[in-house]
């Protein structure tokens, strides 16, 4: 049950969306799907039908896509229009019969906090308030499939309060939630299960909740265990924390690690993501992935380096092949050894 994506591929002339790719989002569940806008209007477009899926099948509760009724599936796009000139009481009275829904209109305003708007006009409202509207729709819908389109992005704390407490009670209920982004935080934040879609294909992102309660009864079991059989692990993965979980990232990844003021962050595809290990540790854990220290601030992932630019004679900087091409320092003591390390004279 849910939705199942099964050898779902995207070519668009000679360019590669995405290979083949399976992903399982069962009831119960919120999944997130991390990727581009391309990747993200793509997928959107196979949901709603817009195009066709020429490889592979996507299906809600074991039914393809094609012939499932869409009044079962529910989307909050990004940008969705609303009548202005409705006050919020009339929009989602509209909404109730639109859907034939059993669930009345003050239920709905106190789910989404906009009581004391019931008679404001749309046009009034902030966008974040604009925003509950659209989760209010979904709410009343009630589909089988939830999907939301960044449905986090530039609202306030009290919204995004709402819409945590909702998928919470979707949750409970069974529904399938599919939030599509191109924010890792907001993904890891809101879901389950985070993955990670492009053109190299789909990747799980690994994610830990910090389980303080638990830590005795893993004390105690693990005293059980005879020393003399523990072995030790080598643990590669570089774990950084964004609220209360834990999410760790392969070194690969990483396009380079940066310093301010004494907290090292990661950078990964435009984002930062702080982590409590030095610089001096993180240069010691990933020199054998081919990261080289190339500044007091900077350790760069080589695999990304594009370019290596002199400005003057002391000057230097690494161009990586990312989106923003980041220009990093290197300095000049770097750019020796850097030439040694390129077999460069």
């Amino acid at each position: 049950m849910g939705l199942q994506f099964t050898s779902v591929e995207k070519r668009l002339n000679d360019s590669l969306i995405f290979p083949e790719f399976n992903l399982h989002s069962g009831s119960n569940q919120v999944t997130a799907i991390y990727s581009s806008l391309n990747v993200r209007n793509t997928l959107l477009q196979m949901l709603t039908r817009e195009i066709p899926i020429l490889n592979g099948e996507i299906y809600i509760n074991d039914v393809e896509i094609s012939k499932v009724t869409l009044s079962d599936i529910g989307f909050s796009f990004l940008n969705e229009g609303l009548y202005e000139r409705l006050t919020v009481a009339e929009q989602l009275n509209f909404y109730r019969k639109l859907y034939s829904a059993d669930i009345s209109t003050a239920t709905i305003l106190r789910k989404v906090h906009l009581e004391e708007k019931r008679n404001v006009r749309i046009k009034k409202l902030s966008h974040s308030e604009q925003r509950r509207i659209q989760f209010a729709k979904l709410l009343i819908q009630n589909p089988e499939q939830f999907i939301y389109e960044e449905p986090d992005q530039n609202i306030d704390i009290e919204t995004q309060r709402v819409l945590i407490i909702m998928l919470e009670e979707l949750r409970a209920k069974g529904k399938s939630v599919l939030i599509l982004t191109g924010n890792m935080e907001s993904a890891v934040i809101l879901s389950d299960k985070v993955f990670k879609l492009d053109e190299s294909g789909l990747h799980e992102i690994q994610i830990a909740r910090e389980l303080e309660e638990d830590i005795p009864s893993i004390l105690e079991a693990s005293a059980e265990i005879d020393k003399t059989e523990i072995q030790p692990v080598r643990f590669e993965k570089i774990p950084t924390k964004v609220n209360e979980k834990i999410v760790l990232f392969d070194p690969p990844e990483i396009d380079y690690i940066e310093s301010n003021d004494g907290q090292s962050s990661l950078h990964i595809n435009g984002e930062a993501f702080p982590t409590m290990f030095t610089m001096n540790e993180l240069e010691e854990r990933l020199q054998h992935f081919g990261f080289f220290r190339c500044h007091r601030s900077y350790i760069v992932n080589l695999q990304k380096v594009r370019e290596v630019i002199t400005w003057t004679r002391n000057s230097y900087s690494l161009i990586l092949d990312d989106e923003k091409k980041s220009n990093i320092p290197l300095s000049k003591t770097k750019m020796a050894e850097l030439k040694v390390m390129l077999g460069l004279k």
